[in-house]
């Protein structure tokens, strides 16, 4: 049976955890459920100060709605959670993590502070594939739908070449109003962005703002509002190399590691699409 540790950045106490675990039990999966003990939103891969003589609260805990499922709260970010499953702290590490579900998309180039995905990055770094999981915003939230589609997408996963991540993102929708699934790019932005609302001597307060800008159509957030669920497959801690045609000169040195720096080894623009890609997946997704 296949072992997957379910986490997030929200905590134990968090609604969309507790039906994402039962959905995957339900499913056939083998769950174990470690996740903050407290609010860890915004920390991104995160897993705090670390010694070897440091002791961190571990508690057992019975979520709503879970019977049977092991399920343990940690006083430490979700980054933590997923390296704690990986080295063993919870019996057999995991052969998979699923991290959600977030309420709130995941949305745009500001998943680096996700915590979400940031459990689900770290899960890549220790070795292992990871589903990030997160749903629009409504009332009441529509956890339901986001894990029936987290169901639907994870056999892919299964499928997938080692260390794989997907970010995933719901629309808040009944299931079968979902139009469905589609491969996204990154947005620029989400659905809002960050914005100083007060600064002055001795203090600080930001306030989220809709962007006003109205995300290209192939992008996560685009096709969130266009009522699809976006997938988009991601990369944590990789190196860019820059193509081989970049920066043509006289110089002749390969674009490899290991060669001597040169003109041609410019560096990439990150603004643009690259042509990095990873992983190619197996199987298909369901287009309507």
């Amino acid at each position: 049976m296949t072992r997957v540790l379910v986490t997030n950045d929200d905590g134990i106490k968090s609604a969309g955890l507790h039906v994402l675990a039962a959905a995957l039990d339900e499913a056939g999966y083998d769950i174990t459920v470690v996740a903050p003990n407290r609010d860890c939103s915004g920390i991104g891969a995160a897993i705090g100060l670390v010694h070897a003589d440091q002791h961190l609260d571990v508690e057992k805990v019975e979520m709503p709605g879970c019977d049977g499922i092991a399920a343990y709260a940690i006083d430490g970010p979700p980054g933590l959670c997923v390296c704690a499953g990986r080295l063993g702290a919870f019996g057999d590490p995991p052969d998979f993590v699923v991290s959600g579900i977030n309420p709130g998309c995941n949305t745009g180039r500001a998943i680096l502070h996700s915590g979400t995905v940031g459990a689900a990055l770290t899960a890549q770094s220790f070795g292992c594939s990871a589903l990030a999981v997160s749903v629009d915003v409504s009332d009441p939230w529509r956890f339901d739908t986001a894990s029936l589609i987290a169901i639907d997408v994870l056999s892919m996963l299964l499928e997938a070449p080692p260390r794989s991540v997907l970010n995933l993102n719901v629309p808040a929708l009944d299931y079968d109003d979902v139009i469905g699934v589609r491969w996204a790019r990154l947005a620029a932005f989400g659905s809002v962005r960050a914005a100083i609302a007060e600064s002055g001597d001795g203090g600080l307060q930001f306030e989220l703002r809709a962007t006003g800008v109205a995300a290209p159509a192939d992008s996560d957030q685009g096709l969130v509002d266009a009522g699809f669920a976006s997938l988009t497959t991601l990369v944590g801690v990789a190196e860019a190399w820059p193509s081989e045609t970049a920066g043509a000169s006289d110089v002749s040195s390969q674009v490899v590691p290991g060669a001597i720096v040169e003109a041609v080894h410019a560096v990439p623009d990150a603004s643009a699409p690259r042509s990095l890609h990873r992983p190619l997946h197996s199987g298909a997704v369901p287009t309507e």
